[in-house]
């Protein structure tokens, strides 16, 4: 399975391997078909919060799909940034914020 880098592409492979069209998820999305086709052709970076749950629910994306897709939108941006998925979470949870620090403070690597 070939891994899209960047949101636009991501996000064109998956409504393809869904059967719609993209005025069909711009619809679902409520945007314009011009927005989704800036998103799309990384133009426009991906949206925020909510936006990006509804593209998860109506392109039924699995765990891993939806991980990637927030990963891909965090990269978006073009600033450094948080996929959306987890802000809440790091700020809820004293042990991931140590264990963030740490690896940042030992130049963690991938492998690491």
């Amino acid at each position: 399975m070939e891994m899209e880098s960047t949101f636009g592409a991501f996000l064109r492979s998956k409504r393809l391997s869904r059967n719609l069209s993209m005025r069909a998820l711009a619809e679902m999305l409520e945007l314009s078909p011009v927005h989704m086709s800036n998103m799309e052709n990384d133009r426009r970076p991906a949206p925020k919060g909510q936006a990006l749950s509804r593209i998860v629910d109506a392109l039924e994306l699995s765990k891993d799909e939806a991980e990637r897709m927030y990963d891909l939108a965090a990269q978006s941006k073009h600033v450094p940034s948080v996929a959306a998925d987890l802000p809440e979470y790091i700020a809820e949870k004293d042990i991931v914020r140590v264990a963030l620090r740490k690896a940042k403070d030992a130049d963690a690597t991938d492998a690491e």
